[in-house]
């Protein structure tokens, strides 16, 4: 796996859901500038208000349109627009530097951190890797993964978490009914 697919599942994965609440790690200006410094994306900048709101938009996002390669219905439009517009506040430009293009933000701070998570999309792209990105089915995680199934099919992050859980409900639902026939989960 390459280092852009791992800072998209990294970034979409700061906000951890699980049954007993959500845990949000760009909960606050420092957190974003630490979390994007600690990923070697913002070299001595600060975060305001606003480019926290920005970040998570950014995120939720891209967990939409990884949702959308897991086959569930969201909407991917607007998720696409908040790609193209963290692109273009970064201002990311092709540069053609150690042997081969690549894009780069032109914008500094977290403006342009941004911009290099958005650059990122474009390289897994690329590469192949953007379809193998995906978030949990499971409403209650939407954790993103890697897919590394031959046939791309994983649904869950986690058949021991999410998986068996989800499986569960769909039996539960299956005898439920009286029919015990068996449903698509």
């Amino acid at each position: 796996m390459d280092s852009s697919t791992e800072l998209i599942r990294d970034f979409v994965n700061t906000l951890h859901k699980d049954l007993h609440g959500d845990e949000e790690g760009l909960s606050s200006p420092a957190a974003l500038a630490g979390w994007l410094a600690e990923h070697g994306l913002l070299e001595g900048g600060r975060a305001t208000a606003r480019d926290v709101a920005r970040a998570v938009e950014l995120r939720e996002a891209l967990r939409r349109l990884l949702l959308a390669h897991n086959e569930v219905e969201v909407e991917t439009a607007s998720a696409w627009s908040a790609l193209d517009e963290a692109a273009r506040r970064g201002r990311v430009e092709l540069r053609f530097a150690d042997g081969g293009p690549r894009l780069v933000p032109a914008a500094a701070g977290v403006s342009g951190a941004l911009g290099r998570i958005a650059a990122a999309v474009h390289e897994a792209v690329a590469d192949g890797s953007w379809l193998r990105l995906k978030a949990c089915r499971a409403e209650d995680c939407e954790w993103a993964f890697v897919d590394h199934a031959r046939n791309q099919s994983r649904a869950w992050c986690s058949m021991r978490s999410c998986g068996n859980r989800e499986k569960a409900r769909a039996f539960r639902r299956r005898h439920a009914d009286g029919t015990g026939a068996r449903q698509p989960v």
